[in-house]
């Protein structure tokens, strides 16, 4: 029975040995790959598979086929030490092309001779001079690469199932190594992270990235997030290989290439389109993704047999309450080094214990860790052990129209104590954006509760409370360990006295009940002082793979927005939603009026939408102008998306008497600005029936 039992053990595990999933087949249909991108795609093959990480080559940044060496770096040394030796290098072959560039073909070294015979016969003296300035290091990535074909292993049947049910081609799975050589907590330099390296900007469009919780560590809720923002660009862009670029440089940067070129040719495109922003990353991230696809798909060629990681299978499910890792760990006894690597979205103040785990955040537990079913050991967990409420803050940040007196009645602290700890001299001048420091002991153990020690009752099962006779606004609160103007908010009750009997109530955190939402674009005044209370998101964007060395960042800082923001070479912009005449007068220090005289506009007359609008520049650079123009975007965008996620997409075919403000308001409910991103191609001004009409689908977080 024994021998019996280990032969069975040897069986059940031999399947790790193989890889977990059928290598996926190329579609050069989707996908081409053109013969004059060749030399490229071979290019990166060689750094994928046959230069290590202690190597790299020396070639020319526009023409990458010219490798002017495979240059060894020394063992031990520092970065500083690193970057001398190869500045060392490129000098020594600066001096030689320099030497050639001269116009001498005779008597030549052998080095010369070689670099020479890297270019065609009738290379002229002032290409060569040129391709001085272009010698670059690309270091090799074999290693990483290798050990992201193993790593693959445990992810390939979720990212093709998910594919799958989008209908996307099952080739962007190859994506990851190109983005991150599928390393789950990546982050590059500029503040992209995970699989997918998204930026903070374009993943809190489809996921819940803040202090607390960042799904982009989640390769489960990042894949799901990666394949809405590919099909996303490739509605915008038109083709697979431009929505591939523009994961790096952008829809609205492909939009713009293609529109200046007047064709979708990725290869003209990579060679022929010439801008500030398009550099060597973007320039090259589609030849990239081709050699990771040939890679991928034929493993075995490049690397030998490899035995990949296989996939974990998970019990997953809603936390019903707020909770603590320690007392979460304790009961489904399990370490907290295990339910960390599982749940590599949470962030560090859950794991410190400044924070507790979010109520209806997804927790997942590897089966094979658990004694008993996830649902039935949180079950257990005890009433005090519970909570309706976050852990607050020990800060708070001064929202519009609120007092200090407010504010101490929120948090339960003497104003007199605030003011102290904070040094204010006058209680009437606190500013909105302004941190308040909280009283430590008031931070960590805030509940609005009536007595202290009274714990307050469990919450309803399904989130849900029916007001019964007696019952008031300020009571359920107490009861329930809920702020009450959290309470007031999430049932849009505007006066807290008209509460009845009957009256069914939502709690905070819980998830939202089956009614449409209601969200919209802000009405933004022609000065754009007023709207003082959209404020930029916080961090950079850049979609660049997080180890690739002297890659640039991707443009405009809203990848996912098709919208163009740039100023065109004759000083026109293209005029977007939400932004009007007072915004650009302001953001070119100059008065609404002049702008209505150099485009012979009316006082009051109306910008159409995607109509071009003549500016002067005279006082403000053309690229100060598209910051802040960048900086008013980002602001309002953030603020939506801070309070709704992109869960999907629905199409509908505009029919008679159809408006697409009503649509979008009424049925869809997302703003129009949104709207028109998904559709960048129609106008909304002329769309006529039969017109079809796609809209994302939104919840609210």
């Amino acid at each position: 029975m024994k021998l019996f039992l280990q032969v069975f053990a040897c069986l059940l595990f031999l399947p790790i040995l193989t890889p977990v999933a059928e290598p996926v087949a190329r579609n050069t249909l989707l996908f081409v790959e053109p013969t004059g991108l060749e030399p490229d795609i071979q290019f990166w093959i060689r750094i994928y598979t046959r230069v290590g990480k202690q190597r790299g080559l020396l070639h020319d940044s526009r023409n990458i086929h010219i490798v002017y060496e495979e240059l060894e770096l020394p063992e031990n040394l520092s970065v500083s030490g690193t970057e001398r030796h190869v500045e060392k290098s490129k000098d020594r072959y600066r001096k030689i092309l320099k030497r050639l560039a001269l116009g001498n073909r005779k008597n030549l070294t052998h080095e010369e001779r070689r670099i020479l015979e890297l270019f065609p016969p009738e290379v002229s003296n002032k290409t060569l001079l040129g391709h001085t300035k272009r010698i670059r290091f690309q270091l090799g990535q074999a290693d990483q690469f290798r050990a992201g074909l193993v790593r693959a292993g445990a992810y390939a049947d979720h990212i093709q199932k998910i594919l799958r049910d989008m209908n996307l081609p099952p080739q962007l799975a190859a994506l990851p190594h190109v983005e991150s050589s599928y390393t789950p907590g990546a982050y590059s330099r500029v503040g992209a992270a995970g699989l997918w390296q998204f930026t903070r900007p374009t993943g809190r469009r489809y996921m819940r990235v803040d202090q607390i919780v960042d799904e982009r560590l989640d390769p489960y809720k990042a894949t799901a997030a990666a394949a809405r923002l590919l099909a996303q660009n490739r509605r915008s862009t038109g083709s697979w290989p431009l929505a591939i670029t523009a994961y790096n440089h952008g829809a609205s940067g492909m939009r713009r290439a293609s529109r200046k070129l007047g064709h979708r040719d990725i290869e003209k495109i990579i060679r022929e389109y010439r801008s500030r922003r398009f550099g060597f990353a973007s320039r090259n991230f589609y030849v990239e993704f081709v050699a990771a696809s040939r890679i991928a798909e034929n493993p075995e060629h490049y690397f030998g047999v490899l035995v990949v990681d296989p996939p974990i299978l998970y019990d997953s499910e809603p936390l019903p309450f707020y909770a603590s890792a320690e007392a979460v760990s304790r009961v489904l006894e399990v370490d907290i080094e295990s339910l960390k690597a599982a749940n590599p979205a949470l962030l560090s103040p859950v794991w410190t214990g400044q924070k507790r785990i979010p109520q209806g955040f997804d927790l997942k537990i590897p089966v094979s860790e658990l004694a008993q079913p996830l649902g039935s050991a949180l079950a257990s967990l005890p009433q005090s052990q519970r909570f309706a409420t976050q852990t607050r803050d020990n800060y708070h940040v001064v929202r519009r129209g609120e007092t200090l007196s407010r504010i101490a009645q929120k948090y339960r602290v003497p104003i007199r104590e605030l003011e102290n700890l904070n040094n204010l001299r006058n209680r009437n001048r606190i500013r909105v954006g302004q941190k308040l420091s909280l009283p430590i002991e008031h931070a960590s153990t805030f509940r609005p509760e009536g007595r202290r020690g009274v714990v307050p009752s469990a919450l309803p099962e399904d989130g849900v409370y029916t007001i019964r006779r007696g019952d008031t606004l300020t009571s359920i609160a107490l009861r329930f360990g809920i702020d009450e103007e959290d309470l007031a908010r999430v049932n849009n009750i505007r006066n807290r006295n008209l509460v009845h009997a009957g009256q069914a109530l939502q709690f905070p955190g819980q998830p939202e009940p089956q009614r449409p939402p209601v969200p919209s674009q802000p009405e933004l005044p022609e000065n754009p002082s007023e709207s003082t209370d959209l404020t930029p998101m916080e961090s950079p964007a850049g979609q660049e793979k997080a180890t690739r060395p002297g890659s640039e960042l991707a443009p405009l800082n809203l990848l996912a927005d098709p919208a163009d923001y740039r100023v065109n070479a004759d000083s026109t912009i293209e005029v977007q939603f939400g932004e009007t005449l007072g915004h650009y007068a302001e953001w070119l220090d100059i008065r609404a009026q002049e702008l209505r005289v150099r485009n012979d506009l009316q006082f009051g007359e109306a910008l159409p939408i995607h109509s071009r609008l003549r500016l002067d520049f005279s006082r403000v650079p053309k690229a100060i102008f598209e910051e802040q123009r960048i900086h008013f975007q980002r602001a309002v965008q953030g603020k939506y998306f801070s309070e709704w996620e992109i869960t999907g997409t629905t199409t509908h075919t505009l029919k008679l008497g159809n408006s697409i403000w009503d649509l979008a308001h009424q049925q869809f409910k997302v703003p129009l600005w949104l709207l028109q991103q998904y559709n960048p191609d129609v106008d909304f001004e002329t769309a006529s029936a039969g017109v079809e009409i796609i809209s994302p689908i939104v919840e609210r977080r």
